[in-house]
């Protein structure tokens, strides 16, 4: 089948003078209109060197997925198109197992409306490869992947259609959301800023995140077309006020160029201008803001500008798939950041730090709502770490459990069920905070408050630490009057669980951005801590800069 046939019926009611219904009813008259949309050709320009991800299925796996689903010639046109324009090169997963994309149309997706027993089914799947990925990577020709290639193909289709209903080009946008090849950096850079990329046009309005990338793209694209910046030599450990050397010479010039120094003063001598610049630097760079010049601020500056459209690039790709945000109550958490950011509408109500997972324990990006407060919480041990870290304890030492106020609560599949008892040596420290998700993650307090004074607080097994949950909690249950913040502190002390549901829930999006304006227009570039920039490096370019 080639062409698509969907058929609109348009109503024309003409109504003259004073009539009855009979007449009126008469003149309604249903006309049927025949839009034609091609299926795309198939693109064999796409090979795996050039492709985004480096699997491919086989043709015939489509038409048998169209014939066992029984689709309808809308969506299986619709699913032949879509492959065809990547020559059927995998969208949502690569040789490591789900990539990018597929977290993100997971967090874009309401999936709780579809009941349907092949949504369970997907559902099922997607948690499985999310949470415990295989060890030994995917193939293409594995049919657990297929099916679930396919089925999120199939979802992708009919949520991009609705989605788009009011664009007469959505078959076109659809097809090219999803990347499908390498491509050169100042290119890509070039495309996205013409806005012929992938329906940006959409995103630049909805999203305010990608929005305000576009114009420090514009700036470091045009960097990295002169020449970007000279490298600074890194020959000593600090540079302070007093010093005077050529390298605080080119620090200037390097600062100048980025705007992070205003000063034009450009001789070798340390000034209070200099410090001051030093710490705007610190400060959109993810260092504590302490306004001298270090080895490792140097190897920063030294980063070339055309990969700091790269990181650009790679992030505004990510925004693309997050859910729009809220006009009311948010919590963002901005992994790489170690901070949480709390919005009601426009306006920041309060940051806080954070501690997030450490790497291989990574936390995961996603969205939901946050319903519950937990005061005094049991600590539910993941089976993970149960399986990997407690029994080994407990072989060795009899007594483990009872000297770390632990218990055994049941069995699962021959796995000991651990909990611990509220208190001082509990982990979650004195309040945790719920919004439901099949990961398992949620906000919790601590009691290691000295990882909140690190710079970079990677510490968790993928839970995320509050460093004050106190005014959390406050916030939270401010429109419920019982809760009083006195009420809360006995709560949090009492040793005893208690679950309070909170009235209005408030959403939460757990984000991964490298790359980012914040609300003061100052653009913050920060370590990639779980090298998921450097995986999308080497899948979006076809000349990458490490």
């Amino acid at each position: 089948m080639n062409k698509l046939a969907i058929l609109l019926f348009a109503v024309i009611t003409v109504s003259i003078g004073c009539k009855s219904r009979k007449e009126e009813k008469k003149e309604i008259e249903e006309k049927e209109i025949e839009i034609e949309i091609a299926v795309t050709p198939r693109n064999t320009s796409l090979n795996m060197a050039n492709a985004y991800n480096n699997l491919f299925l086989d043709t015939t796996a489509v038409e048998k997925f169209i014939v066992e689903q029984q689709l309808n010639d809308t969506i299986a046109d619709r699913l032949r198109s879509f492959y065809n324009a990547r020559n059927f090169q995998y969208a949502w997963f690569d040789s490591n197992g789900l990539n990018e994309q597929a977290y993100g149309f997971r967090s874009l997706y309401d999936y709780s409306v579809d009941t349907s027993e092949n949504n369970k089914s997907l559902e099922y799947r997607l948690n499985a490869l999310m949470t415990d990925p295989p060890d030994s990577g995917i193939t293409a020709t594995n049919a657990n992947i297929i099916k679930t290639e396919l089925q999120l193909s199939q979802r992708f289709i009919t949520y991009f259609k609705d989605a788009y209903k009011d664009s007469d080009t959505w078959v076109q946008q659809m097809e090219q959301f999803v990347p499908s090849q390498k491509q050169e950096v100042l290119k890509l850079a070039e495309a996205v800023l013409a806005d012929k990329s992938r329906g940006n046009r959409k995103f630049t309005a909805a999203h305010g995140a990608y929005g305000s990338l576009i114009e420090p793209l514009k700036i470091y694209t045009d960097l990295a077309k002169k020449g970007g910046w000279d490298s600074i030599p890194v020959d000593k450990k600090k540079y302070r006020a007093g010093d005077s050397t050529p390298v605080i010479a080119a620090v200037k010039r390097r600062l100048q160029i980025t705007g992070d120094l205003t000063d034009k003063d450009t001789s070798g001598a340390f000034t209070d201008a200099l410090g001051n610049a030093l710490k705007s630097f610190e400060a959109t760079h993810g260092h504590t803001p302490r306004g001298i010049i270090t080895d490792s601020l140097l190897k920063e500056m030294n980063v070339p500008a055309i990969r700091l459209v790269q990181t650009l690039l790679i992030n505004m790709e990510r925004m693309r798939w997050m859910p729009e945000e809220p006009e009311g109550r948010l919590i963002l958490v901005n992994i790489p950041e170690f901070m949480m950011h709390v919005w009601n509408g426009k306006k920041k109500e309060f940051d806080m730090a954070v501690v997030v997972g450490k790497e291989g324990k990574s936390t995961t990006m996603f969205s939901g709502n946050l319903n519950q407060v937990v005061f005094s919480p049991y600590w539910n041990l993941p089976r993970s770490i149960v399986r990997e870290e407690v029994m080994k304890s407990m072989s060795r030492n009899s007594n483990y459990l009872q000297q770390r106020h632990m218990e055994i609560i049941g069995q699962q599949s021959g796995v000991p069920v651990i909990r611990q008892l509220p208190g001082k040596d509990n982990p979650l420290g004195r309040v945790k905070f719920l919004f439901p998700n099949n990961f398992n993650i949620y906000f919790h307090d601590t009691n290691q408050k000295d990882l909140f004074k690190r710079d970079q607080r990677a510490y968790s097994h993928g839970c995320i630490r509050l460093s004050d949950p106190v005014k959390l909690a406050n916030y939270l249950l401010s429109d419920e009057a019982q809760w009083t913040s006195e009420k809360i502190e006995n709560a949090m002390n009492s040793g005893k669980e208690k679950y309070v549901r909170v009235k209005n829930p408030v959403p939460v999006l757990i984000t991964y951005y490298t790359a980012w304006v914040d609300e003061d227009g100052h653009l913050h570039f920060i370590k990639d801590i779980y090298y998921h920039d450097s995986s999308m490096m080497a899948k979006m370019f076809s000349d990458a800069k490490q």
